[in-house]
């Protein structure tokens, strides 16, 4: 991980997250670590994973926040500030299913127009799994567990909640392609 450690999206992400929110942070940092973990195993570009796991949450910082969608508010940060790569962009804008959370904010089209979502599955899959499977505070744990968590975290008829338990279905079978991708290629 030290290589990584040393990228500019990790210190952007430690700059803009690691004072301001700690949580925040150490689910990032969790987050990357799955990435790192995991990016070895897929048909991938291993940087690209690692670089949008670290980055994911960006959006949250104080720094970042317009509209108060974290997808969105993150993505603008990376392209407007940072010239970061579109792609980097739009997995961070789209990570984990955003784009049913930005339709509950009435910000679907604006998500959709500024970063259409990526056609490659494995990447945006493996992003998904990465957070999802991802607590708070960068401990692993199952996408059922960490569904519930937000859930609870939220409430169920909170925009958050509403959100997740319909973006779950998605998520569920995002984390099971992975798992299968693993499985059939193990260690």
């Amino acid at each position: 991980m030290v290589a990584y450690e040393s990228s500019w999206a990790w210190s952007l992400a430690r700059t803009e997250l690691e004072t301001a929110l700690p949580r925040r942070w150490a689910h990032s940092q969790g987050v990357a670590r799955a990435a790192v973990e995991l990016a070895p195993h897929l048909r991938c570009d291993p940087d690209l994973l690692v670089r949008s796991a670290i980055l994911h949450d960006v959006g949250y910082s104080p720094n970042a926040v317009a509209t108060g969608f974290h997808p969105l508010d993150g993505a603008r940060l990376l392209r407007d500030r940072h010239h970061a790569d579109a792609t980097l962009v739009r997995l961070v804008a789209n990570h984990s299913f955003a784009l049913l959370e930005a339709e509950e904010r009435g910000l679907r089209e604006v998500l959709e127009a500024e970063f259409p979502i990526l056609d490659n599955q494995v990447l945006v899959d493996a992003l998904v799994y990465c957070d999802m499977t991802t607590t708070p505070d960068g401990s692993r744990t199952t996408v059922t567990n960490r569904i519930a968590e937000i859930i609870a975290r939220y409430g169920p008829e909170t925009l958050v909640g509403r959100f997740i338990q319909r973006a779950a279905p998605a998520i569920r079978a995002s984390v099971s392609r992975v798992d299968h991708a693993l499985a059939a290629h193990p260690k």
